[in-house]
């Protein structure tokens, strides 16, 4: 099934796409002659789409490593490399959105033809966009509002804290009242959605140095022309001297080459790149059932008050191995944090003999399930043989979530009006793209969640 397109790119006639091609012959880029960029027959405004049959192994394009766009190949890199000590942040993001805002308005850029097939990022329509009202209305329970106000808070107090002072320190290359908190909030979007981010080195086993920080995004034209689905037909190779897309199965004429973003459930995918993958056909989504709703299922069957002080006991052990507003990811087989879930269970079910053992020992001494064993237990294929107070636990805490959408309820029981409208074909004709791609988020999660409630009903 084909999926929405993942963002708009140009929508007033081809000029840009030429411009921009004729440029990626100029800085090298080598586009194969068997596919081709175009706006028909693509589930984007723009996509790339095979002439002919394309096997598996061959090279579709390859981009020079001089012709990305980052902090380090931008005009003002050597500015960015002397103060990048006062350019540290939590995104690590500043310098290559600094480069961006520089690049962006520079009439003079070297990616001009790149950067004007986005010449006013009005296109964006990542849920940061939306009105507050939009976002609750319409994705209420699906963890996007609360991901999308932290990004906003984070954006403004980066903006105003690191960024803004810079700028103002150099005049001669950036203005305040050009690169606004607007445009910057727009870049940081168009990050989200379009940047790539070079795979770390394996580092050797018996190496104790500490972790390196994760690659810095950066720009990467003709890549991200290519439209995501999971069941995708190339992929991005890293090399030291290019970057090289590549054919990993048979694509016929005719056919769109997708590249993939990773494993992205669709909450993801339209929190970052603005869109979602219709409705089943994201084998990679998720749903997520928070810690705390865990507790409360717990909570649910306590009664006197010595039980309740020993549940309070087990829910502050159980905060201190875990975050609080963490939460249990559910994919479409099983659990995908399934050693968390073990640990939660485990705990939320101790006897005060064995909370009191736990705590004198600091943990347990030697956990005798392995890691496979685990796996096995919380899969669609274990979760009826789980032990009954677990399945419970699990059952309640599912219907929690799923009563944190914006359904009714019939006698106890969610009514999914979600599922009724996706099957009504003249409803969902008549729905905005943004109601359409909320609804696929919205019923992959809850169809994940109604799949574990059978799975742990007793």
């Amino acid at each position: 099934m084909a999926t929405e397109a993942k963002r708009q790119k140009v929508t007033d006639g081809s000029e840009p796409l030429q411009d921009f091609l004729q440029w990626c012959d100029r800085v090298g880029l080598v586009l194969s002659n068997k596919v081709y960029v175009s706006k028909e027959g693509t589930v984007a405004d723009y996509g790339m789409l095979a002439k002919e049959t394309i096997e598996e192994g061959e090279v579709l394009f390859t981009i020079p490593r001089s012709a990305l766009l980052h902090q380090g190949t931008t005009k003002v890199s050597v500015l960015l490399e002397k103060e990048k000590s006062s350019l540290e942040s939590s995104s690590g993001w500043v310098p290559l959105l600094l480069a961006l805002l520089y690049e962006h308005t520079s009439s003079q850029s070297r990616w001009k033809p790149y950067l004007s097939l986005w010449s006013d990022f009005k296109a964006l329509d990542h849920p940061m966009f939306w009105s507050k009202e939009e976002r609750d209305d319409l994705l209420q329970g699906t963890g996007i509002p609360e991901a999308v106000d932290t990004d906003l808070s984070n954006i403004q107090r980066e903006y105003k804290e690191v960024v803004l002072p810079f700028i103002k320190k150099h005049p001669d290359l950036w203005n305040p009242s050009t690169h606004t908190l607007e445009l910057y909030t727009q870049l940081v979007a168009f990050v989200m959605a379009y940047s790539f981010q070079e795979p770390q080195e394996e580092q050797d086993e018996d190496d104790d140095d500490e972790e390196e920080a994760p690659n810095p995004p950066m720009m990467v034209p003709m890549a991200d022309m290519l439209n995501h689905v999971s069941n995708h037909n190339a992929n991005l190779e890293f090399t030291p001297e290019s970057l090289k897309m590549v054919c990993v199965r048979r694509v016929h004429p005719g056919e769109e080459v997708f590249n993939t973003y990773g494993q992205m459930a669709n909450w993801q995918l339209l929190h970052m790149y603005g869109f979602a993958e219709p409705y089943p056909s994201n084998r990679n989504d998720t749903a997520d059932i928070p810690v705390v709703n865990l507790y409360k299922a717990a909570v649910q069957g306590v009664q006197p008050d010595l039980d309740h002080q020993l549940m309070e006991e087990r829910w502050e052990v159980l905060c201190q191995i875990m975050q609080e507003k963490g939460a249990f990811v559910f994919g479409k087989q099983g659990c995908l944090t399934d050693s968390d879930l073990h640990t939660a269970l485990k705990v939320l079910c101790m006897s005060k003999e064995e909370l009191s053992e736990f705590k004198d020992n600091e943990g347990w001494e030697e956990d005798d399930e392995d890691d496979e064993r685990i796996s096995q237990a919380f899969s669609n294929e274990g979760f009826p043989e789980l032990k009954a107070p677990w399945k419970q636990l699990i059952h309640k805490a599912a219907l929690l979530t799923l009563r944190s959408y914006r359904d009714g309820e019939v006698e106890g029981k969610v009514v999914d009006s979600d599922r009724a409208l996706m099957e009504d074909k003249a409803a969902f004709k008549g729905l905005s793209s943004r109601q359409q791609r909320a609804l696929h988020v919205r019923l992959g999660q809850k169809m994940i969640l109604n799949r574990l409630m059978e799975l742990t009903k007793l």
